[in-house]
């Protein structure tokens, strides 16, 4: 008996002996942090001094320091693109699949290689330089390395022997000449011949359509068809230009259209099959010269833009049951003339000021392409205005009054910047689009104190959309829009305050990629995303407001220095988010600050549209942080919200791993001094398929930094014990690390 009470000991010895030498090495294992970008994204990016809000910095050229630009790399790459002498069989140059009167595309479904098709359309080349990933699929990441994948693909153009290469253009005098003369004192290499065509590729800039030319303040530039366009391009109904968006109208994003596969051909896996992301997601083009490079898509499944159009007005592929198709894309209606507008904006981006001359002839002395005909730039020149070339002034600092009979619209066309237009009360029909800088808007209320009304009779798409820095609009009701109250995008300085908006569709107030945004004093009902929505921007303050019967009552996402306070958040799906999404050009969610709010009782049903972020959302939650850092909670009343009063998250709850392309861990979160009650008392179905219980606090386990300082008599929590702001460092790491081993064990 004795030996077994001495065997007994001695395991539970070991045991403990285990358990401790865990906690140790627990608590000396730092929690794992996310790395931040080291560009950020969030924010304006207009260029200042300027006319409007609409002239863009474009973004650095990708140009390595070992291949800096001279003009004879430039010839010689122009040379050896009109080449055929690069292809194994001589028949074949670069131009064959990115011929110069077709946008740089080849006109073709699929691009021809010798032996026949590739998988793939020829994507043009037009601002090539200011990408960071090349191909559809991204596999590339310069220009030089984008050279080298057609020049050695067995079915373009075939070359398996660089030597042969290189001793087949050493053998040509002309070329002896033209890379000594651009590279000398080297011998003709393949390297050599990557980086001259990557010199002349980078010299392929359309930065001179139309388009640009109203951006730097010629008005007259875009016709009104395309100014009409304009905006619905840019509306938070097409969402067009949070994926193709200003000034080389794309970006260095990989998405999930949901285009199908073409009958017969095998799938294309996209990204996936060279980096980490999900299946089908191919990279955001250009829609620079688009008009001149029909057909479109990764696979050239559309002839035209129309067929386009239609596509993603259909909700892209959700609409044939495709999943994981990206949260930006939704159905949407236009009009015959509505189409025929936004067509007629993108012709307004033709610009081939930069084209190159097709040689007549190069030094291998073998056949070029020929120039060809496209009908597109003839169309392009009847669509496009005849502009005067004169930018607008400034105004006087006057009042321009709508006068009765005249739209909203006519005056603030008639403003400078400077000007304020005073909007008597009335009830106005319209959409309005500002994008001159220093515009003020302001309602005149009635002897009742009532504000005018813009009442889009749930067929406009928007009441507001500006694009001017420093702009200023309040004391307006705005109600039964379909898409958006007032959106404001990319500029700096905006101030929205004293707006009622009520059934806006997705946003009710709506400041995106901006800096400097203030709004205050405002009341926004019946948003089925957010009710005030400040989005990639910075420094922003919301403060002073009412939101109710939204799906989210205010959201700060991927946004950085929020400061939320004084405003009222009840009967919402949530109170307020700050979130951190990925596949957007801001790349974080930081510096925010959430105090001295009262939010209470946010148990409305959710009724975000089927596929948004918004919708995962599950009713009765009071504050929800995801992914995002350095966020602090005070101050607050924070009660009878039915499934949690604070919810601290990973975006890992509602996105797999490969689909985040984001740091998904909300770190350096503080939360103290605020008043809980009652929350978390009838929990959504979502928290028990989670395993987690309501809670006045919830936290995932998720994110190194988390302090919760606050009074723990009635306090529900979970997990039961939170770290504190007394807790060291080796206590938090023991803490953090056993935690998710156990949950590793459960789960």
């Amino acid at each position: 008996m004795k030996t077994i009470l001495t065997w007994i000991l001695r395991i539970l010895g070991v045991l403990l002996g285990v358990l401790v030498i865990a906690l140790a090495v627990a608590a000396f294992t730092p929690v794992p942090r996310d790395e931040l970008p080291s560009v950020y994204g969030a924010g304006a990016s207009s260029v200042q001094p300027s006319t409007t809000g609409l002239l863009r910095a474009f973004p650095e050229l990708n140009s390595p320091v070992d291949n800096p630009q001279t003009p004879e790399k430039v010839e010689l790459g122009r040379l050896l693109f009109f080449d055929p002498v690069l292809s194994d069989n001589n028949e074949m140059s670069c131009a064959s699949c990115h011929h110069p009167d077709l946008g740089f595309s080849d006109g073709m479904q699929l691009a021809q290689g010798v032996e026949g098709e590739v998988q793939r359309n020829a994507l043009s080349l037009w601002n090539v330089a200011y990408n960071a990933h090349f191909f559809w699929d991204g596999r590339a990441e310069t220009l030089e390395d984008q050279v080298l994948v057609p020049l050695e693909h067995p079915n373009e153009m075939q070359v398996s022997d660089r030597a042969a290469l290189e001793a087949e253009l050493a053998a040509i005098p002309g070329y002896v000449e033209l890379f000594e003369d651009a590279f000398p004192g080297e011998p003709i290499s393949t390297l050599n011949v990557q980086r001259a065509l990557a010199a002349f590729e980078r010299t392929l800039i359309s930065n001179d359509s139309p388009f640009d030319a109203y951006a730097a303040g010629q008005l007259d530039a875009l016709t009104a068809s395309q100014r009409r366009g304009f905006a619905l391009f840019r509306s938070a109904a097409t969402r067009c230009f949070e994926c193709h968006s200003a000034p080389t109208f794309a970006n260095d994003t990989f998405r999930i259209t949901g285009v199908a596969d073409l009958e017969g051909q095998e799938h294309d896996p996209g990204r996936s099959a060279v980096g980490d992301a999900p299946d089908s997601a191919f990279k955001v083009p250009t829609l620079r010269n688009i008009v001149l490079s029909a057909p479109y898509m990764h696979n050239g499944i559309f002839s035209s833009l129309e067929e386009v159009i239609d596509f993603y007005a259909g909700g892209g592929g959700r609409a044939d049951g495709v999943q994981g198709v990206d949260p930006l894309i939704r159905s949407f209606e236009l009009t015959a003339q509505e189409k025929a507008d936004l067509i007629a904006f993108l012709y307004s981006l033709t610009d081939e000021s930069n084209l190159p001359q097709i040689p007549s002839e190069v030094p291998s002395g073998l056949p070029v392409v020929s120039p060809m005909r496209n009908i597109e730039r003839e169309t392009a020149a009847e669509t496009n205005a005849n502009p005067s070339g004169e930018t607008v002034g400034s105004g006087s600092g006057e009042q321009i009054v709508v006068q009765a009979g005249e739209t909203i619209q006519a005056a603030v066309d008639r403003a400078r910047a400077g000007d304020t237009v005073l909007i008597p009360y009335g009830v106005y029909h319209e959409r309005v689009v500002v994008d001159l800088n220093d515009i003020t808007i302001l309602g005149v209320p009635n002897d009742a104190g009532e504000n005018p009304i813009l009442d889009g009779q749930d067929k406009l798409t928007e009441a507001v959309i500006a694009s001017g820095n420093n702009f200023e609009i309040g004391y307006l009701t705005v109600k039964n829009y379909t898409d958006n109250g007032v959106i404001v995008e990319g500029v700096t300085n905006v101030h929205m305050h004293h707006i009622y908006a009520e059934k806006t569709g997705t946003y009710g107030l709506y400041p995106v990629q901006s800096t400097g945004v203030l709004i205050e004093y405002s009341e926004v009902t019946g948003a089925d995303d957010a009710g005030i929505y400040a989005g990639q921007s910075e420094n922003v303050v919301i403060r002073h407001n009412v939101v109710h019967g939204n799906v989210l009552g205010i959201e700060a996402e991927n946004t950085v220095n929020s400061e939320l306070y004084g405003n009222h958040a009840y009967n919402n799906t949530c109170g307020i988010l700050v979130v951190l999404l990925p596949h957007l050009t801001s790349r974080v969610s930081l510096n925010t600050v959430v105090y001295d709010n009262l939010i209470e009782a946010n148990n409305h049903s959710n009724f975000a549209k089927e596929g948004t972020a918004a919708a995962i959302m599950p009713p009765g939650t009071g504050i929800a942080l995801i992914a995002s850092d350095n966020v602090e909670v005070y101050n607050n009343i924070v009660k009878d919200n039915n499934t949690g009063g604070i919810g601290i998250f990973s975006l890992t709850i509602a996105f797999d791993k490969d689909e985040i392309d984001v740091g998904d861990r909300p770190e350096n979160i503080y939360i103290h001094g605020n008043q809980l009650s009652n929350n978390g008392q009838q929990p959504d179905p979502f928290l028990a398929q989670l395993g987690v219980p309501g809670s006045d606090i919830l936290w995932d386990v998720s994110g190194a930094g988390l302090r919760v300082d606050q009074p723990e008599e009635g306090l529900n929590v979970f997990p039961p014990v939170l770290p504190s702001s007394s807790w060291s460092d080796w206590a938090y790491n023991m803490y953090w690390n056993a935690l998710n081993f156990l949950i590793g064990l459960i789960s």
